[in-house]
């Protein structure tokens, strides 16, 4: 074949190719903006945001969700999203993913492309308090991100506009020597709102939920949750819900006995967790956050609980997040 039809041939495979793609890629996106709308007419929605697969099959193993009869699900940037009805509320729900990044990313597209008045996040987390048990579910009031730093060395001075410092050398054996890690300040998010003047942004430690919710949520107290793994591994003690502690999100999955006592010793936090304050700061939404303890955070001697007791956290939490939607009154919608 002379060079001239070869050119000719590869330009009209090219041509072809470009006209499939674009003939099948603009319907789909189309028809999928289509059922968003259709579905926001249905609206509004609780937005319901979990973690991982473990917590995700508990919501379901609970039987209260029921599917949308026409739009089940949507299939957006990865992840899926789920319509339907929980005692009659309508919801939407979605799993994010482990970490801050993935839960603001689940949220803000929840919240930008759906008919949502409000966010109910949840999930397991490890337990910082001695006074809860593995299988309590905690309902923060307060959350802080523990995970922003500025962390210095041995002889360098930390901003005087930091909220606490971790000096290591304080956890040093034996003591007095200095550390090569220095020092940790932590700092505040640079926080920004529909409240406030566009791009300005004020410092926030402290992320509070909803006041109304988590009022509504303290009648959960007394409820009774699951108390055994198996018909063979069980909790020694009940579990319980209790309302109105503090709670810390970072990237960093917590099992070691010094930070666990340095985060409750330092900032009174109960549960510590991976996503919590992410989806907490959501544009002014109201929101709260239902956290089932699941291991002891570094407490334990032995290794970690979460693998023999995770489930059953996990499902803990998702009764009482049913129980809580059961509670909320329809001026919820309005």
């Amino acid at each position: 074949m002379a060079p001239e039809q070869i050119a000719k041939c590869l330009v009209m495979v090219v041509f072809i190719s470009l006209f499939v793609a674009s003939t099948f890629a603009i319907p789909k996106k189309g028809k999928l903006i289509h059922i968003i709308r259709e579905v926001n007419r249905k609206g509004p929605y609780i937005g319901l945001i979990t973690v991982f697969p473990p917590e995700e099959a508990a919501f379901f193993a609970t039987g209260a969700f029921k599917p949308h009869p026409k739009h089940p699900f949507m299939d957006l940037s990865g992840r899926r999203f789920r319509v339907g009805k929980i005692h009659e509320k309508r919801v939407i729900y979605v799993r994010c993913g482990i970490g801050t990044a993935n839960a603001v990313a689940a949220t803000q597209q929840m919240l930008d492309l759906f008919d949502i008045v409000g966010i109910v996040h949840f999930g397991i987390a490890g337990n910082a308090n001695n006074s809860l048990s593995i299988g309590d579910v905690s309902i923060p009031k307060q959350l802080a991100h523990t995970g922003i730093w500025d962390w210095v060395n041995p002889n360098g001075t930390l901003p005087s506009n930091d909220v606490a410092h971790l000096d290591f050398k304080t956890y040093n054996v034996p003591k007095g020597e200095d550390n090569l890690l220095g020092h940790i300040g932590y700092s505040n998010e640079q926080f920004f709102s529909n409240s406030q003047m566009p791009n300005v942004d004020r410092p926030l430690f402290w992320a509070k939920v909803t006041q109304q919710w988590l009022h509504l949520a303290s009648k959960l107290e007394g409820m009774k949750l699951e108390q055994c793994v198996n018909s063979s591994l069980c909790l020694d003690e009940e579990p319980k819900v209790v309302v109105g502690l503090r709670a810390s999100t970072a990237n960093i999955f917590v099992d070691n006995a010094a930070y666990r006592n340095f985060l409750f010793r330092t900032f009174k936090v109960s549960s510590v967790d991976m996503e919590s304050s992410a989806t907490s700061l959501s544009n002014g939404f109201p929101v709260i956050v239902i956290r089932g303890l699941s291991d002891l955070a570094g407490g334990q001697s032995g290794l970690n609980a979460i693998q023999i007791f995770g489930s059953l956290a996990a499902l803990n939490t998702a009764i009482v997040v049913v129980a809580f939607l059961e509670q909320l009154p329809g001026s919820a919608y309005s």
